[in-house]
């Protein structure tokens, strides 16, 4: 305490020393000394407040403990009571046994007397509830087993508590109720029939099958009961728990299982369109089926078996199987197409699962594939392999029908426009346009597979047709009066390429996409270079059955017999416009392509006669009237051929002028003009050879040997200025000298 009031003296000090520290401080010791008055009233205040406040509440502490004390003694009294008494009881209790077993007799006994009536009519009942079976009523017979069951459960539990050990009397009420249990399957047999005719019996009585449902569903709380009853004593009737609404939903399965397989009405061998005979069926049958069960029949069943999603599935299963079995066996090609169609689009299309009507309870991206991605890829794997052998085997069959067509003694037929033309390609386009139909139904990727299968065939296919029009040609050639109409069909396979080329197109237009098209380039230009090559042979062997024909009057030119008069030229434009009012049936591109030819060809001919050197002109005067001769027939294969070009654009000029040249230089009368003439034609005409300026000026009949060496030396020496334009044709003639030495003796 001392310590204490010595603290409490320092901090005093320390606060008055604080408070005074300036003089003009001592005028206010009046009022300091008051606020600490207050102040410590204040503290005092509220010290005997808080220590008021713990007395309090140590007072009430110490009255609770004193009753708790007293409780204590109470309850431990009342113990000492309880456990006298129970010491007391213990003789008492077993002294009751007797009286137990009692109980329990009676309880038994009760129970017998409870189900007296029902024990002795038994056999009563057995014939009631078979007679209400027979006819139907299912409800009333069901209720009158269930009493026979519960009379017979109870009689059964009632022995198994007096004595579980006890078969032979367990085994007694068996046997006498046995009678029941026939019962009970008589009546699941009425029921399953009942079950598994579901979707028309809730068309046609759907309280039948709402009673259905209710019986099951008695048999399902009973079930419950029973098995409960069984965890708490250990005793379950015989026969339970029944199980009935998982054999009712395992009966509809395998109805579901049954109808899908029973579509199958025919066999490949009796009907080629089977299996989509067999898949429209079931598409018919699933949909009516399913429109049936979310209309009717789920209102014939409680929220909770989820009746339609329970059968959609069922039926997703089901189909899933049959899938399965179709896609394990030997299917074709179109077959494949079919089951594939159907699985990836149809299923999930409008006109079955997609339909308005299932919706909002079936969802189509819900739904799994019916089969496998892998068994997908072996299916359209195992098609395109078929499809492949398939076209093979149609491209080789069309184009062997064509073949037959060749040797015909009819003219081939012609298309709206007038031109030649066979069937294959409308044929072979045909059937590449029915199996891209076909393939597109199925997928885009398939579509797409299936149009390079048909390209990279179609290839291969035109180089056959190359080969057999090549054939057709060297056959024609052993006699040339057979075929018959050689010359309409070769027009005719000429025409085909023009048609095969807008064949292709259309099909890559149709029905590939245009970010694909570069991959098909170089295929697309190799089938135009065969292509071409066909028209460019074809088009060559009508111009050599021309020139066959021409050959005589070829050989005419330049001759004793063509000066004095022959009308070789005439004979030649008249037989050339016969063979090109035939040709007139060749399609555009290529008959632009045979006019220039026959064009080039008969100008060469011309040529080559005139190096051929079978005359020699004597004197001016014969010089003079062959070179007009030849600018005549010049100008008489000139209106030939424009006449024949009319409307294609062909330059009919130029070869014309080559003769025309020739003759300027046969026509001069000046030989010293001769070089420079000479000179005029090499620089129009680059590709003539020395061989050819000498043939020339030996057919002229008045050059000597130096002058022929002389132009032939300078020409050798002088510059070259050939036109661009100009397409060399003395290259393909050749004169009939081995040197030119030999031609200067």
């Amino acid at each position: 305490m001392e310590e204490t009031d010595r603290e409490a003296v320092a901090t005093a000090v320390q606060r008055v020393a604080g408070m005074l520290q300036r003089p003009d401080q001592l005028d206010k010791v009046e009022q300091y000394r008051r606020r600490e008055a207050r102040k410590k009233a204040s503290v005092e205040a509220r010290l005997k407040a808080a220590i008021q406040s713990q007395l309090d509440g140590v007072r009430t502490g110490l009255s609770q403990l004193h009753n708790a004390l007293n409780d204590v003694k109470d309850i431990q009294q009342s113990l000492i009571d309880v456990n006298k008494d129970w010491r007391q009881s213990i003789n008492t209790i077993e002294n009751l046994k007797d009286v137990k077993d009692a109980v329990v007799q009676h309880s038994q006994l009760a129970a017998a007397v409870e189900n007296l009536k029902n024990i002795f009519s038994v056999p009563e009942i057995v014939r009631e509830t078979q007679d209400l079976i027979e006819r139907g009523e299912l409800l009333q017979a069901h209720r009158k087993l269930m009493d026979l069951e519960c009379s017979r459960d109870n009689l059964m539990y009632e022995q198994y508590r007096m004595d579980s050990k006890n078969t032979h009397d367990m085994n007694l009420i068996h046997t006498y109720f046995g009678d029941m249990q026939k019962l009970s399957e008589e009546l699941a047999k009425q029921l399953w029939m009942v079950v598994q005719r579901s979707l028309v019996t809730v068309r046609r009585d759907p309280t039948l099958l709402v009673s259905v449902v209710r019986i099951i569903e008695r048999e399902e709380k009973i079930d419950r009961r029973m098995l409960d009853r069984k965890k708490q004593t250990g005793f379950i009737p015989p026969g339970r728990p029944k199980k009935w609404k998982e054999k009712m939903f395992n009966i509809l399965e395998r109805t579901v299982s049954t109808r899908i397989e029973g579509t199958q009405a025919d066999t490949r061998e009796s009907d080629k369109m089977w299996l989509v005979r067999h898949l429209e069926i079931i598409r018919k049958y699933v949909l009516d089926d399913l429109l049936v069960a979310k209309t009717l029949l789920d209102q014939c069943f409680p929220p909770h078996y989820d009746i339609f999603k329970r059968l959609l599935n069922m039926y997703h299963q089901a189909l899933s199987t049959r899938m399965q079995e179709l896609a394990a066996e030997d299917l074709e090609a179109n077959e494949i197409v079919s089951l594939l169609t159907w699985v990836l689009n149809t299923y999930k299309s409008t006109e079955m699962m997609g339909n308005s009507e299932l919706s909002p309870e079936v969802d189509v991206n819900s739904l799994n594939l019916l089969i496998s991605q892998d068994v997908v890829d072996q299916l359209l794997s195992k098609y395109m392999s078929t499809l492949t052998s398939n076209i093979i085997g149609w491209l080789r069959k069309a184009l062997e029908t064509d073949k037959k067509d060749w040797v015909k003694e009819t003219e081939p037929e012609a298309d709206q426009d007038g031109y030649y033309q066979t069937t294959l390609p409308a044929i072979v386009f045909q059937m590449f346009e029915q199996n891209l139909q076909v393939a597109a139904q199925i997928s885009e990727d398939l579509k797409t597979k299936v149009l390079l299968l048909c390209l990279q065939q179609m290839n291969s296919f035109l180089t056959r047709y190359k080969d057999e029009a090549q054939l057709y040609k060297e056959e024609h050639l052993k006699n040339r009066q057979y075929p018959q109409c050689y010359v309409q069909y070769m027009i005719a396979v000429i025409n085909n390429c023009q048609t095969f080329k807008e064949s292709i197109i259309s099909l890559k237009r149709k029905y590939l996409k245009v970010e694909l098209e570069d991959t098909l380039s170089s295929s697309h230009a190799s089938m135009d270079a065969i292509l071409d090559i066909i028209a460019k042979e074809g088009c060559s062997s009508l111009l050599d059955e021309v020139f066959m024909d021409l050959e005589t009057h070829l050989n005419e030119l330049m001759t004793k017999k063509w000066l004095m008069g022959s009308n070789a030229v005439g004979t030649i434009c008249v037989t050339v416009e016969d063979y090109f009012n035939d040709f007139a049936k060749i399609k555009k591109p290529y008959k632009k392509t045979m006019t220039v030819e026959a064009h080039r060809r008969v100008v060469v001919e011309y040529i080559r006669a005139i190096m051929l050197k079978r005359i020699s002109f004597k004197n001016a005067e014969e010089r003079k009237e062959g070179a007009e001769k030849m600018i005549k027939e010049a100008e008489q294969f000139r209106f030939l051929f424009k006449k024949l070009a009319a409307g294609s654009g062909e330059d009919t000029e130029g070869l014309c002028d080559i003769i025309e040249a020739i003759a300027e230089v046969i026509k001069l009368t000046d030989p010293s003009l001769l070089y420079l003439e000479v000179s005029t034609l090499v620089s129009k005409y680059p590709d003539i050879r020395d061989d050819h300026i000498a043939a020339l000026l030996t057919v002229r009949g008045d050059a000597s040997r130096d002058m022929k060496q002389t132009i032939i030396e300078t020409l050798d020496q002088g510059p070259s200025q050939p036109n661009p334009n100009y397409v060399p044709i003395f290259k393909e003639i050749t004169v009939p000298t081995l040197t030119v030495p030999k031609l200067l003796k």
